[in-house]
């Protein structure tokens, strides 16, 4: 028998524990980068912001901020000696700009005092003249003037001109789709603290502590070896602090590096907003052709997305949002346009969906179109348009759809949620109703899991047992608050046959795993948790191999699990037995690596199998419109969600209502505004709504699939479940869009985000 495959659960993973740090959570006493005991030496960090959106720098008069109360140093682009560079894959953005700045907020110098009002007031007081140029605030003025920050891409399949030319029935529409601030708790900080012999160790709050690490190491003009990055957990992040931590921590070291002593920097929540890259929002025009039955025979998307002043992460963000606008339709005939956009606004950077939101978002608003023209449920047109098994199952990019589960899905969500009998007692009540309206959808999910650059699928783990018995685990991943952490130290127990309390987590530290991919693309747990079950397996096959050899049994007769091992008729405390292995000198630690297997993607060609595998979902969403005011309300949602073989129930539900609640925001009540000048309005709370509380339906179902495997060899058959469910938000806009749309026979045009006043504008027939 394999030994190795014989590991026997404790009974950790599956379970629905609580996140690993809740206790100090609620408590108040879980340490965030701004809690880490502070230096003596401590200087803060502050930044001298651009006031300007395009403009030439003539001069920077800095004398009244060197002399203000407490500066202890200043420095411009000019005083970096190593590379003035934050662009996490072009190297295309200036951690402090030169000769012109090109967006409200771009950081033009750094000021270290020793307090944090200090260096602010001081920062406030530089004197720059600018010669102003023309930005680029518009999309498709970018469009037209050709501003890309990247060359343009397309996607064809097929002849979507032809098929579209050819077809009965013809829509075309242009769409507008707003951004989204990814509003963490806990806003951007980095700490950098002076080592012995040249050495830098820095805390961040970053999703990617490897490439703080990489981009430190060239600002400051070292190597890897001399810098550590640590970051322990995060007050939320949602893709915002996947690149652009980066720049935080590049400027706090280098004032560190400049001055010889431990340096902070704290953004503040209003300059944090303006400063930091957001959801890219999209222009999106199509032209679909289709059929009586509604079966799309051929369709052209335009998309021209936000990506600021430099590319960012804006490469890989399109390309997916290319890949998910067919969502869970089979498009036979297809051509995808996607524009880069250069404005003259914020690098905008990762936003949980990266891309994919985007893109499902333009396919549901044409199916619901179609359905608006030929006057049958959306539900319909949605069933007729999924992808088929065994045939109609290959996407756009070519990677057949290989598990396919969205009609049981659906059957079995159409079905608890009473979709059908609701359709028509909300028909009923808007006949009889005459200022309140009320509108259902239900709306489908397939999301691709993998980093679409296939490089970075690839995850590491180390893990130590000591001499009592106790665990410590570290991996390349980071906490969030998503509960990565708890989910990896489950598989660690059940594989080494401990119980959960046995293992203790440690904070994500590129000294000890290193060149980690970020904590993103919902890759986490596939990732990381699949790197620390080589790493327990290593070293269970060895604690195995010696039990065996020691009592001179068979490697069958031994079994770990439950803090007990068992060997033939002997029964050891988990202590002992390592006790043993110990005086035997057993290596009681072991890194384990992992990387995706069956992915294979050209970028070049847009082809081949950029997924290991495909999540799904579906939600129904149910609203209410005050068509005199705009004003609306969510009053019922019943989300079935896929997480496959769930390593914890309770995390995998909380990321699920947590991601449609996120969506919801964007979809309805998150606005960007800019004003003429390119300065963000919307840059703190009381301009800037997220949902609250009183937003959620008081109605709220949410339901795990069971016996739903992956059927590709994940971690214990799980399946990620970060980023899909914001998707499942969709539902709410359209069950707004059914609503205001309930007496006419077309859809009124509806931008998102759906604030009341763009659902005022929709119901007057899209007027601006």
């Amino acid at each position: 028998m394999d030994v190795r495959a014989k590991a026997v659960r404790s009974g950790a993973v599956g379970k629905p524990l609580p996140h690993d740090s809740a206790h100090l959570h609620v408590s108040g006493t879980a340490a965030y980068t701004d809690d880490i005991p502070e230096p003596r030496d401590l200087l803060h960090v502050a930044v001298g912001m651009s006031s300007k959106a395009h403009a030439r720098i003539l001069h920077i008069d800095l004398e009244d901020v060197r002399s203000a109360d407490g500066v202890v140093y200043v420095f411009v682009a000019g005083d970096i000696a190593g590379s003035n560079n934050c662009g996490p894959i072009v190297h295309d953005e200036q951690i402090l700009a030169t000769d012109t700045v090109e967006y409200v907020g771009q950081a033009v110098f750094a000021v270290a005092a020793n307090t944090v009002d200090q260096a602010r007031r001081a920062a406030r007081l530089a004197r720059i003249d600018y010669e102003e140029l023309e930005p680029i605030l518009d999309l498709m003025t970018a469009v037209q003037k050709e501003s890309f920050v990247l060359p343009s891409e397309t996607i064809t399949r097929g002849d979507a001109r032809s098929a579209i030319d050819s077809s009965p029935h013809r829509l075309q529409r242009r769409l507008e789709l707003g951004g989204q601030d990814q509003f963490y708790l806990e806003g951007h900080i980095a700490m950098a603290i002076p080592q012995e012999d040249d050495g830098l160790l820095v805390y961040s709050s970053t999703q990617h502590p490897d490439e703080v690490q990489h981009l430190v190491t060239k600002a400051i003009g070292r190597e890897a070896k001399d810098v550590v990055c640590i970051c322990r957990r995060m007050g939320g992040a949602f893709g915002g602090k996947e690149s652009q931590a980066a720049t935080i921590a590049c400027i706090a070291s280098l004032m560190a590096v400049k001055t010889g002593r431990s340096c902070k920097l704290r953004l503040d929540r209003d300059h944090d907003m303006i400063m930091t890259g957001k959801r890219h929002d999209f222009v999106i025009d199509y032209d679909v052709g289709f059929d009586d039955s509604g079966r799309i025979r051929g369709i052209e998307f335009m998309f021209a997305s936000r990506c600021g002043i430099s590319a960012d992460l804006s490469g890989p963000v399109n390309d997916r949002a290319m890949f998910h606008c067919d969502n869970a339709y089979f498009l036979e005939n297809l051509k995808i346009t996607s524009h880069r956009c250069k404005t003259n606004t914020v690098s905008n950077t990762a936003f949980r969906g990266f891309g994919g939101p985007q893109g499902m978002f333009a396919i549901e608003y044409v199916v619901e179109d179609i359905a608006r023209h030929l006057g049958v449920d959306a539900l319909d047109i949605r069933r007729r348009n999924f992808y088929g098994i065994g045939e109609r199952d290959t996407t756009q990019y070519g990677q057949k759809v290989e598990d396919n589960i969205l009609e049981p899905l659906f059957d079995r969500l159409e079905l608890s949620a009473d979709y059908r009998s609701r359709r028509e007692a909300i028909r009923e009540f808007n006949r009889s109703s005459t200022v309140l309206k009320r509108g259902i959808a239900m709306t489908p999910v397939k999301f691709g899991i993998s980093f679409t650059s296939t490089h970075l699928n690839q995850g590491g783990a180390l893990i130590h047992v000591y001499r009592d018995g106790s665990v410590h685990l570290n991996h390349g991943g980071t906490e969030m608050g998503q509960g990565l952490f708890i989910k990896v130290a489950q598989v660690v127990a059940d594989e080494l046959g401990v119980p959960i309390d046995q293992v203790r987590l440690n904070a994500s530290d590129t000294s000890k795993v290193p060149n980690a991919s970020a904590t993103a693309a919902s890759s986490g747990s596939d990732i990381n948790g699949k790197a620390a079950q080589i790493a327990a397996r290593k070293i269970r096959d060895r604690l195995t191999a010696f039990a065996a050899r020691h009592f001179s049994v068979s490697e069958a007769d031994v079994d770990i699990a439950g803090g007990i091992v068992t060997i033939g008729d002997r029964a050891l405390e988990f202590a002992e037995f390592i006790q043993l292995a110990w005086f035997d000198r057993i290596a009681l630690s072991a890194t384990g690596y992992y990387k995706t297997p069956k992915i294979n993607y050209d970028r070049k060609t847009f082809s081949g199998r950029p997924f290991f595998y495909f999540a799904y979902g579906a939600a129904v969403c149910e609203v209410v419109v005050d068509t005199l005011t705009g004003e609306n309300r969510i009053l019922r949602v019943d989300i079935l969600h896929d997480c496959g073989d769930s390593l914890n129930p309770a995390m995998d539900l909380g990321q699920v209502e947590g991601g449609f609640v996120q969506g919801a925001g964007w979809l309805t009540s998150e606005e960007l505004w800019w004003n003429a000048d390119g300065e963000l309005m919307t840059h703190a709370p009381s301009t800037y709504k997220i949902p609250t509380c009183s937003d959620l339906a008081p109605d709220f179902r949410v339901e795990l699939l069971q016996n739903a495997a992956n059927r590709e060899d994940t971690i214990y058959r799980s399946k990620a479940v970060g980023e899909p469910p914001l998707m499942l938000a969709l539902a709410v806009f359209h069950a707004l869009r059914d609503a205001i749309a309930a007496d006419a026979t077309t859809a009124p045009p509806l931008r998102a985000p759906a604030t009341p006043e763009a659902i005022l504008d929709a119901l007057q027939g899209g007027a601006r």
